[in-house]
Order: structure tokens, then sequence, then C-alpha cells
């Protein structure tokens, strides 16, 4: 008999022990019942959980540049030493508008062969006239005629390979003296500007004098760490903001993705363009981006606002009718573009309140 009873303590203190080593569950706070009233039915936003492809963003550091495409950089188009430059970094230009004047030697030496090319044909032409007289009356052979037009042809050809060297070095930007007057071929504005007054330039010179680029749309640099190239692809939407202008968002799309890596700082080199009204976006800014992309796999998705984060714990008030109001402790995988995706916690067709919902959570949940 005493066995038995030593058995049955036993027995009660081993499952005293597993209850003890039993893991605490944390429950949802206890909701009371709370109706809501037709003044507050107005307050407040229903939404439905659904199941929906999830997404994820991927954050960017980037640099503004300007689009390529739209650039016309200006050359020199002789030797010489500039005089005045009459625009500065920046600044709007129009067609036909004066950028810099040079004095070259080049342009001056253009016209002294001209000067001595005219005079040549007027001397080859006086030639040709008498010959043409003189064969006409039988004076002289028809070999010293064919030789006179001969002389005159090649005068021509000389005076206009020079008028082509005049035309190619300015044409009628130029005068006698060795001016030669820089003009812009297109408007818009100065976005480099590698001369200034007294600087010598040359005409093997590969730099450009002027970059002038019309700022209607431009182009992101974004830098991608390798452990990321697989998150970016043509044609993902973009999200671009920068210190200038706090809260304003500019969007556009990945259009360009880099072969290689930077080989200084192993990054990969997106380009995202963007429209740019206004001319807000300037080269050089710094930006931050933010490529959002779809994944394939799918999860329960609310609006974020819909979650209440309280005791490190995130929690969504469920609507079953007026006064069926439940607080139910949900598991959020992540949220994008203002959608939370819940792990679990919540079922495709449950109803969540997103609008004035923590009235709702404080008066379930309190004291």
């Amino acid at each position: 008999m005493m066995m038995k009873r030593e058995t049955i303590l036993i027995g009660l203190g081993g499952l005293m022990f597993l209850a003890a080593c039993k893991p605490k569950t944390v429950d949802a706070p206890e909701s009371k019942q709370v109706c809501i009233t037709d003044s507050l039915q107005k307050m407040i936003t229903i939404d439905t959980a659904k199941t929906s492809t999830m997404k994820d963003e991927l954050n960017l550091s980037g640099e503004v540049s300007s689009d390529d495409n739209n650039v016309v950089k200006v050359f020199p188009f002789s030797s010489g030493q500039v005089i005045s430059v009459k625009v500065s970094l920046g600044d709007k230009v129009e067609k036909g508008q004066v950028l810099a004047v040079m004095r070259s030697a080049d342009v001056a030496g253009n016209y002294t062969d001209l000067s001595s090319t005219q005079s040549d044909v007027a001397v080859a032409k006086r030639q040709l006239d008498q010959a043409e007289s003189l064969y006409k009356n039988g004076i002289s052979s028809e070999r010293d005629y064919t030789e006179a037009k001969e002389n005159y042809n090649k005068a021509i050809a000389a005076r206009r390979k020079v008028e082509t060297q005049l035309a190619i070095n300015g044409g009628g930007n130029t005068s006698a003296s060795g001016s030669l007057v820089i003009k812009a071929p297109e408007s818009g504005y100065i976005i480099e500007k590698n001369i200034t007054a007294g600087s010598f330039i040359r005409q093997d010179n590969s730099g450009s004098m002027f970059t002038i680029s019309n700022m209607q749309d431009v182009w992101i640099w974004a830098n991608v760490f390798e452990s990321d190239i697989s998150k970016v692809k043509v044609g993902y939407n973009a999200r671009v903001t920068t210190l200038a202008y706090p809260g304003k968002v500019f969007i556009g799309k990945v259009n360009e993705i880099s072969s290689v890596l930077d080989p200084d700082n192993k990054v990969m080199k997106i380009k995202i363009v963007l429209p740019n009204p206004g001319n807000l976006l300037k080269p050089e800014m710094f930006t931050n981006v933010v490529i959002t992309n779809t994944e394939n796999q799918q999860a329960v998705s609310v609006p974020a606002k819909a979650v209440v984060f309280d005791s490190s714990k995130n929690y969504v008030v469920v609507y079953n009718g007026k006064c069926d109001l439940k607080v139910r402790e949900v598991n959020v995988i992540k949220t994008v573009d203002d959608v939370s995706y819940i792990g679990s916690g919540l079922q495709p067709g449950d109803k969540v309140i997103s609008k004035n919902q923590l009235l709702l959570y404080d008066a379930l949940t309190g004291d």
C-alpha cells in the first residue's frame, strides 16, 4: 500500500515537472466588447486581407547626370587664344548666342590666303580673256588658250579650298583680323565650361570648350553592390529623392545595367532615366534611389497603416461586425510601398480596420 502511494506521488511530481518545462505562451491582449457607433463608423476604414505577390525594395545611392542624347559639346574650330568668355557655368543660352571670342593666327592666315587666291583668280581671268581673244583672231595657238583656261581653273580651285577652310574655322563668325566668335549651336544650359579668358587653345585638343544640355531629361547613375545584383533588372520602378527637395519623389525606371563592376569600389552601375520638369535636378547632385521589384513569393497583405505596433509586437483590429471586434497578433514579414505582408495571424478575406484603428485598439485592450 505504501509502495502504491509512493508511485502516485512520483507520477504527480513528474506531471508538475513537465508543466513547469512547458514554454509559456503569450496571447494577444484580452479584447473587451466594444461596439462601433454610427458616428464612429464614418471615421473608420475597413480593408480586406488578400493574397498578393510580395514586393521588395533596394536602397541605393546615386548621382544626377545629364542625358548624353540631349547634350551638345562645343569644340574649338582652330587654335588661338581666348580673348573673352561671355557665359558662366549653369547659364541658360539660346541658339546662336555668343559664348566666347578668340584670336586665331590660323583664321588670320586663312584670310591672307583668301586675298592671295582672289588676286590669282583675277590675274588668271585676264590672261584667259587675252588668250581667248588672240585665239579667236588667229594670232595665238589653241595650246596657249587651253593652258590659260587650265591656269584659271586652278586659281578657282585654290580659292575654293581657302573658302572651305574658313567655313570650317567658323565661317561668318570670323574676321580678317583673326577674330573668331564661338556661338551656341543649340539652346540649353551650360553644364560644362573648360576655358577662361587668356587660355590658349590647340586645334588638336580633344577636350570641349563648352557642353550644353537642355536638361529636359536626366540620368541617375546608381551604385549596386555585388550582393544585390540579382535584385535589379531593366524595367524595375525607381523612386528618387534628394536632399535639395525633401519630400519630393521623382519616378523613373531602370533603363540600363552595366555589364562590368567598377574596379575601384566593386559596384555595378545602373542608369535610371527621369523627366526633369522645371530643371530641378542638377548634374552632380547626390540622390537616394529606391528600386522596387516583384518577387514570386505570395503572402497575405493589408495596408501598412492597419498594423498597430505595441510592446515589440504587431497587432491588427479584426472586424467581424459592429459589436464583434478582436485584437489579433500578426507576424509582419516586411512592409513595402505602404503594404504590409503578413506571415501569420491573418487569412485572406479577413477584414481589418485601417483608419483610426488605434482608438479601437485602446478601447479593446485598455483597463
